[in-house]
């Protein structure tokens, strides 16, 4: 089981105990639940409020349903480990994750590429208009936001509100299931207001890219910091080390195949690579349900990290040979940096396969 299996493994459990009648059947709906990397100090390696959840509809205390739903999931394949902490949250370990089913999920990851590069399934002609009124910032955190919001729930959902505005506002969308755009998937962008003149400043000194990357690491109620950091090709700054990691992928995929090797998925000892690829989907995820795209952002830079820690390992070294244990680290960094450009992508962000 993969992180992103548990979300949907807590759901089928909330709905066998409404149906077996541990749970009162009225007025328990439960179509998505967040599950989160536990935090620092926590129990096991993935977390999850749900019981608080069903407990306001059930007429329960949390603790209880926490409880039905963990004995459910103690005899699901896949956990380890199923604890129920505090005041009702559940706790779960999982095995370690495998490097071969990450790689294979990474392909998913060619397909948000290509549809936020095409811009049909994720911007609509109504989505530009929208935004047309808004300064710099709530346009690029809003566009981001309906992009992991599409990107999540399918990409059939309309907004039913604009972005917010305001200078420290989240963008904020009301994406309603169902509700379908009756202007088509695709129109040209709208004419954009003219940009004050700080924005317009800072889209100069810094280009659209290092602009946006410090908008969206930003939380709504921080203020975007704009240095010269963000111009630095080197190790001090999070934007080059994200884009740096995605183009390292490319280069060992071309350096290998100048030594005559592909890659082949395969076991690997990562363990904080296949981690971060491992909780992808939760960030993605986390960052819909709170429209909170430095969520993404931050999960980005940690990814970048590991991979650039992990490149050492891929190709052979001096007189050795190709291996197999060559070529599934091979795939594995080649799934990193497709998810690091589908991550990029999502922002809005371009990602170079040569820096």
């Amino acid at each position: 089981m993969i992180p992103a299996d548990l979300s949907r493994c807590v759901v089928r459990a909330v709905r066998c105990a409404v149906e077996d009648g541990e749970l009162p059947a009225e007025g328990v709906v439960t179509q998505r639940v967040v599950v989160e990397r536990t935090r620092p100090g926590g129990v096991g390696d993935y977390a999850t409020p749900v019981a608080f959840q069903v407990a306001k509809s059930a007429g329960r205390p949390p603790r209880d349903v926490a409880d039905v739903l963990a004995r459910r999931l103690r005899a699901e394949p896949g956990i380890e480990q199923v604890e129920v902490t505090g005041a009702g949250f559940l706790n779960f370990v999982l095995p370690a994750p495998c490097a071969a089913s990450l790689v294979r999920e990474a392909i998913v990851w060619d397909i948000v590429i290509r549809d936020v590069r095409g811009g049909a399934a994720f911007l609509t002609g109504a989505d530009h208009r929208a935004a047309a009124g808004l300064g710099l910032r709530e346009r690029v955190v809003g566009e981001s936001v309906l992009r992991i919001v599409r990107a999540v729930h399918g990409t059939g959902v309309s907004t039913g509100a604009p972005v917010a505005s305001g200078a420290r506002a989240r963008a904020r969308t009301d994406v309603r299931a169902g509700a379908v755009d009756r202007e088509g998937d695709v129109a040209p962008a709208a004419p954009v207001a003219p940009l004050a003149p700080r924005d317009a400043d800072v889209l100069a000194r810094y280009g659209a890219d290092a602009a946006a990357w410090a908008m969206l690491t930003a939380p709504a109620r921080e203020t975007p910091v704009f240095s010269d950091v963000l111009l630095t090709q080197g190790e001090s700054s999070e934007f080059f080390r994200v884009r740096y990691a995605h183009a390292r992928s490319h280069a060992l995929t071309r350096n290998a195949a100048l030594l005559g090797f592909a890659a082949e998925p395969g076991d690997v000892d990562a363990p904080e690579l296949l981690r971060a690829l491992a909780d992808q989907s939760l960030v993605l995820e986390a960052a819909a349900h709170h429209r909170a795209p430095e969520r993404l952002a931050r999960h980005l830079v940690e990814l970048a990290d590991a991979l650039l820690d992990f490149q050492h390992r891929v190709l052979p070294q001096g007189d050795e040979k190709p291996s197999a244990a060559h070529r599934a680290r091979l795939a594995l960094a080649e799934a990193a940096g497709t998810v690091l450009a589908g991550g990029l992508a999502l922002l809005g962000i371009d990602a170079p396969t040569r820096l």
